[in-house]
């Protein structure tokens, strides 16, 4: 999973394997550590929820997590839709979410593509 902080948004990209394990298991997550100490990390999570009516954001001390609908995030998962996308209103304005299929990358060779969904642009030409 791919993680992009840019201003107020957050980005998440994911790879066929780990929208299946999402589905699965109803989250997935990675951990960045910063220092040699232990609590010098974070951990981002992608998480399913039967009862979300939008995608949001759980935050907790060293953890951030990306909240899906159940239901939508099915039926993304067996569409030809890019992502989900959405706002969450904060103190300091609307953070921007998205969470996105992985494709994989015109300009590279099909070991570096490995795990990547099918683009969509592939064979046409710019």
């Amino acid at each position: 999973m791919k993680l992009r902080i840019k201003g107020n948004s957050i980005r998440l990209r994911i790879t066929p394997s780990e929208m299946k394990r999402l589905l699965d298991a109803g989250r997935i997550d990675e951990t960045v550590y910063f220092a040699a100490d232990e609590n010098a990390r974070l951990t981002y999570a992608l998480e399913l929820a039967p009862v979300v009516s939008a995608i949001t954001v759980r935050w907790a001390p060293q953890q951030v997590a990306i909240v899906l609908s159940s239901e939508e995030a099915r039926r993304w998962a067996g569409s030809l839709d890019v992502g989900l996308y959405g706002q969450m209103n904060t103190p300091r304005g609307p953070m921007e979410l998205a969470v996105e299929k992985d494709f994989a990358c015109l300009d590279k060779s099909d070991a570096e593509n490995l795990d990547t969904f099918p683009n969509p642009r592939k064979g046409s030409i710019c």
